[in-house]
């Protein structure tokens, strides 16, 4: 049980610490270059598995941690999801970077 926890923990921190450091390139000034980026779609339900990774994220999360990372099963569960979204966020990210470089 250990394990799970110590897993859960990391991937969680090694993904906050990813998107803060995603962060620094859109932070650091020349706003023009994002002002003129449009993402659409061509198809809505192309969002339903993004939209599903982040709210099952969001509520593993809070689960884990109201339950203080006890049961073995959501913290797996918690580490499977948070692994895919740093994967889904990674290509998103250099999908944007390329647009604006």
């Amino acid at each position: 049980m250990k394990v799970s926890q110590i897993a859960a923990k990391v991937v969680v921190r090694v993904f906050f610490i990813l998107m803060l450091m995603a962060l620094i390139p859109f932070l650091q000034g020349d706003g023009d270059k994002l002002s003129h980026l449009y993402l659409m779609p061509k198809n809505i339900w192309t969002l339903a598995f993004p939209i599903l990774l982040i709210l099952g994220f969001i509520a593993l999360l809070i689960i884990c941690a109201i339950k203080k990372y006890k049961h073995q099963d959501l913290n797996w569960l918690l580490v499977i999801n948070t692994v895919v979204l740093i994967a889904y966020t990674a290509t998103v990210y250099i999908r944007i970077y390329q647009l604006i470089k």
